[in-house]
This record gives C-alpha cells, structure tokens and sequence, in this order.
C-alpha cells in the first residue's frame, strides 16, 4: 500500500504514537496521506472503520475522499466510518442528541438566505423598516457564533450603535430560532460544542465512539471547529490535521491559520511532518510562489520543490485598460488552443473579484470560446427556485417546518414575525409541525384572532391545493396554485427591473416544465397519477437534476473561469491570472485594514493552481465609478523572482508575433490534414 508514497508521506502515514500535524504544501498529496492513514488505521491497527472520523470543509472535497478510501477499504472492513464535512458531523451529532438541548425531532435547517430573510422580518417588526444592514448583522451574527460568543455577552461587549443593533438582532433572531424549532448553519458546530461541555456523559459517549480522527485543511478552522476537535479527541491525543498556513484565505469567515501554532500549545508532544515536493508544478512556479510567501511570517518554515524540470519562464503581460487584457487573454487561448491542440478545459482564468468576469464574459462569447464560471449560483440555488420548491416540499409533506417558515409569507401575507414565534412556541410544547399546529383549537388561547385567520387562510388553501394533487390533477393544481398567489407580481414587486423578474419567472416555468418531463417519464403518458407526481417531486428534492447538470458541465471542454478564493484545491495545465495591481490584487479593504498577508496568501494560491505556464497581466489603466484611472502594478510583482520572468509590454514583439502566427497556421494545417 505504501509502495508510492514518498518517505514523508510515509512517515506522515505510519506515526500514530500521538498527535500529528502534516504541513502539506499545495500539490503535495495530501488527500493520499488521509486516505492512505485511514486504510492503514483499520488494516494494520485494528481500528474499526466505525471508530474512525476524517473531517473536511466542502462536501466536493468529502466526496472524493470517500471516493478514494472505498477503493483501499471496501466491503464490510469499511462500514461505519465517518468521512464527512464538519457541518455534517455536527448535523448527524445533533439528529442523535437534540433532546439534550430542548429540540424536537426532525429541526429545520436555515441557510444563509433564510437567516437574511428572518433577520429582516424581525428588523421590520421591531424598527418598522425594512434595515439595508442585513447582510452585515447576519455576517456579525455568524461570526459571533463561530467564536462561541452567546448573545448576552454580545449586548455587554458593544457600544457602538451599529453594533448594539446586531446585538439585539442577535438576541432576537436567536429566540426566534428556537421558538421555529430550526437551526442555522453555524449552529451546527457551536450547539455540539454546547453539547459537549455541559453534558460530559454525552461527550464520553461520542469519545467511545470516535477513537481516531483526521482533520483536513485545518488552516480553514474557526474557533468553535477547533473546539468540537479537541473536545472529540480529549486527551488521548489520536489525531492527525493535515494543513498549509501559506493557504489561509479565509479570515473573513472566521479561519484562523494562528490555530495551527495553537496545536503546539495544546499538544505539548505534537510531531510534526512537512510534505514539502510538489507533484502539480514545473520548479521555476514553485520558486516564485516560495519566493512570494517568504515575505510572510511564518511559525512553519518550508519550501516546495518539484522533480517536474524547471519549466517555461513566467510571463507578465502590461495591457493598455482592461478591454485589452481581456481581449489578449482570449485571443492568446485560442492561439494556443490552435497551435499546440489543446483543451479548451486545460486553461483556467483566475481573478480576485467576480466584477473581473463580466468583461471577460463578453469577450470569450465575441470568440465563440466556451467557458464556465465556477462558484455561480447554481438554478436550485436561486431564490424563486428555493420558494416554488419549498411550496413542493409543503404540499408532500406537511411536517416540513422549513418549507413553511419560508413561504408562509411569500407572497407577503401580513405573518409577522411575532406571530410565528408564538405559533412555533407552541407546536414545540405540542411536539406537531408548525402547519398541524395552526388548525389546533388550543393555538387560539396564543394568538391574537386576526392573526391566527391569516394562518387559516394559508394553510386552509394549501389544503385544496393537496386535494387537488390526490385526486390525480397534480401539475395542474401546482400551476393554479402558483397562479392564485400571483407570484409574478410578487416577482415583479421584489426585482431591480421587469427584465429581472421575467427571467426569474422563465425559471419558474422551466422548474414546472421540469416537473412535466418527469412525470411523463414516470407515467409513460398517463397524466396525473399521485404516485408519480410525489415522485417527480421527491426527485427535484433530493436535486438529481443538479448533481447531473453539474457532473456534465464538468466533462465538457470549457475555459475554467473563477476568483482566486474558488481555486483553491484545483490544478490546471495553464493558469492567466489577470489583475495584479494595487487595490485589486492586494484588494484596497486589505491595504486600508493593513491585512496585505493574507492577500499574500491569496496570490500564492493562485500561482501553484498552474502546472506548466503561468500568465500574470495587470493593467495601465482601469474604469471605476465610469472613468478611466491609473493603476499602480501590484507590489507582489516586485517580490516575485526577477530572472524568471519575462515582461511584455502593450506593444507586441513583430518577430515573435510573427513566430507565433507561423505556428499559428501550421496548427491549423494540422488540423485539417487530421
């Protein structure tokens, strides 16, 4: 099993005498050491699969975890093991022990948006306006809970206005929560850590269950990640995080690379082992990016090397405005997708702000190049989708507390928050959903009469609406119903113009169609039957659709587009990375709150995403706010190695564009011969 690991990946594999800390730098194998330890772990340790844990941030990266285990451990040796993000290990933790902190079964999990859109509810009811500050109070709000701090000690630590607002949001935002029987998604790591502390029986039992665990890219942990892990592992110090503090790009979200160091303090007989050969790069991008990163203080020294040949010098391309680097980024893609054949899929476009695609867009679509905008919103993850979804959800099953929190009053039905709290409360008391609750003659000793008509009325018309369905007119009820809310106008009403609403409503109308196509597929013609009209929506549920849509994108041959925070974790043969100028790259929030490290970090990330060429472009001038300004080159150019670049000016070098055109035609040649 070892045969192709190097010694200190080995070594990394091996050592299980107590705490380990793998700093893996980029493209160095780590996700081999995890898979290849956990193997190692259940055949030659006599660990059970069941008792072991390995943790991650994304669910792309869980997967291919799982993926690579099951083909070292497969069949019955493998049953039980946990490979899972953090968020789903603190979800499965919460599922078994809920009733530890007062939840009932079956709690409702709040995204972002549906926080966003609870804090404004409850904006409107306590301040009657509808605050612009959302987004800022549900960002203060996460970030309060990842460093574990409850809204009591929120309102005593503030004094600044801004501030005591989130607080008090905070407070109300958080009984209202409880009150919905629902959870948000940083409450799926601070209420185990709440768990754990003041229920110490519950934390010996989830010990005795996890004897092992693994945590990767642990540069990415927050204060309460960092918690739950120590409080899984207590004492007996069996753990291995695998981490690079060069790439932790995610302060703004609560990581902290300090934590890293932190282990040495925790874990006073911590070993540690660098992976420090690249298998991604040619030697001349490693020298660069360790030369870049070298101006960064480190607790960890290390140096990326490669036996991949020194490679092709770095080109840094100055352009007239950001038309032209667009155009000559384009323009060189194609050229070297003509000349040298290729893949469109071999190129990938990094940048550090999404405002850097828009242009990019255009170009690539004048030149018929096809791309793909990695980190959009995906079609289910858009607003009129999630709502039509939610009412689909309702309909099937009427214990769905989240579904109808989030379309009670969509369209708007003048269901104040107040009054859901107090419904919430007491289907809590009862233990039945929110829905049940409302026809309860109980309920109406806890709500005011208008309000509790207003339920009625709802779910009273939901209820014809399920009529409908089981009597075999299920798309036709699904489309009435979507007519009698008029959710158009309701579109029309929460849109920046006619054009976005109609383009909001076209996806309505393709979810629908999407419906149709499945039932049909189902039904082989026979309109209508309840079975398969539950199970067409069972599938939109459980999002098929999606997970096929997005595993064909990801086969075709397209230029990669994305910004530098997306790239992390991938490779690509040839990387533009376009923009390096001051206040764009390192962006100007950095330089005003002095934070030039971690967009350090960030350009480090995305040199090592390159495997053969790298292409840095900046720009003369730019347009903002519709004028053309001056840009000053990034000062990370000026760290970068001098003699393993080559610069290029605006104006091109005839002999080497002549070169390249020659080049040019005998690829096309070539092609045409074939």
């Amino acid at each position: 099993m070892s045969s192709s690991l190097n010694p200190r990946q080995r070594e990394a594999v091996h050592y299980i005498d107590g705490p380990l800390l793998v700093l893996a730098g980029a493209g160095s194998g780590k996700t081999s050491v995890i898979t290849r330890k956990i193997a190692y772990l259940i055949e030659q340790c006599g660990i059970k699969a069941r008792n072991i844990a390995a943790v991650t941030f994304t669910n792309k990266a869980s997967r291919e975890m799982k993926e690579r285990v099951s083909q070292l451990v497969s069949g019955p040796a493998a049953r039980g093991l946990i490979v899972s993000t953090f968020h789903n290990l603190g979800l499965n933790i919460l599922r078994k022990e809920h009733h530890w902190l007062g939840y009932k079964a079956g709690f409702s999990i709040f995204d972002q948006q549906d926080a966003q859109a609870l804090i404004r509810d409850l904006l409107i009811q306590d301040h009657s306006e509808d605050n612009d500050q959302v987004d800022f109070i549900q960002h203060q709000i996460s970030n309060w809970k990842n460093d574990m701090i409850s809204p009591k000690q929120a309102i005593q630590m503030v004094d600044k206005p801004a501030q005591i607002l989130c607080a008090q949001a905070f407070e109300r935002y958080q009984r209202a929560l409880k009150a919905y029987n629902a959870l948000d998604f940083d409450d799926l790591i601070l209420l185990p850590v709440q768990l754990f502390q003041q229920f110490p029986e519950v934390l010996d039992k989830w010990q005795r269950r996890i004897h092992y665990m693994l945590v990767d890219e642990y540069q990415d942990t927050n204060i309460s990640q960092y918690i739950l892990v120590q409080l899984l592992v207590g004492n007996r110090g069996k753990l291995t995080v695998v981490g690079d503090d060069d790439q932790s790009i995610y302060a703004w979200r609560g990581a902290r690379p300090e934590n890293l160091a932190q282990l040495q303090s925790d874990y006073p007989t911590l070993k540690l082992v660098k992976l420090e050969q690249n298998y991604r790069s040619t030697s001349r991008i490693l020298k660069a990016a360790n030369v870049l990163i070298d101006h960064n203080p480190h607790v960890f020294e290390k140096s990326l090397w490669s036996e991949l040949g020194y490679g092709d010098p770095i080109r840094v391309v100055r352009c007239r405005n950001e038309e032209a680097e667009c155009e000559r980024v384009v323009t060189e893609i194609l050229d070297q997708r003509v000349r040298g054949q290729a893949k469109f899929a071999d190129f990938a476009v990094l940048y550090r702000g999404n405002h850097q695609a828009r242009l990019l867009e255009l170009k690539l679509q004048h030149h018929q190049v096809p791309y793909r905008i990695s980190g959009g919103t995906s079609f289910f993850g858009r607003n009129e989708i999630k709502d039509i979804m939610a009412y689909l959800r309702l309909l099937m099953n009427k214990e769905d507390d989240n579904a109808f929190l989030r379309i009670v009053n969509v369209p708007r039905r003048k269901i104040g928050a107040s009054t859901l709290e107090s419904l919430g409360t007491y289907a809590t008391d009862r233990g039945i959903s929110l829905y049940d609750a409302c026809s309860e003659i109980g309920i109406e000793q806890s709500l005011p009469e208008t309000s509790l008509k207003r339920l009625r009325q709802f779910t009273g018309w939901l209820d014809r609406i399920t009529e409908r369905c089981e009597r075999g007119h299920g798309l036709s009820a699904i489309r009435e119903m979507i007519s009698d809310m008029d959710y158009e106008a309701w579109l029309h009403q929460n849109s920046s113009s006619s054009a976005v609403a109609e383009r909001r409503m076209a996806n309505v109308f393709t979810l629908i169609d999407s419906l149709q196509s499945t039932v049909d597929r189902n039904d082989e013609g026979e309109d209508g039957d309840e079975s398969d009209i539950q199970a067409a929506i069972a599938k939109l549920v459980l999002r098929d659709l999606l997970e096929r849509q997005e595993e064909e994108e990801e086969s075709l041959d397209k230029v990669q587009l994305m910004t530098l925070h997306a790239s992390k974790g991938l490779e690509f043969p040839h990387v533009y990375l376009i923009g390096m100028e001051e206040e764009l790259l390192p962006h100007r929030n950095s330089i005003e709150e002095d934070n030039i490290e971690e967009e350090r970090r960030l350009c480090y990330v995305g040199i090592t995403r390159a495997r053969t060429t790298l292409t840095i472009t900046y720009c003369g001038k730019r347009k903002q706010f519709g004028e053309m300004i001056d840009c000053t080159p990034s000062r990370f150019l000026d760290e970068l190695p001098y003699d393993d670049l080559v610069w290029e000016g605006e104006e091109k070098d005839a002999e080497l564009n002549q070169e390249r055109g020659t080049a040019t035609l005998s690829g096309l040649k070539n092609l045409f011969d074939e």
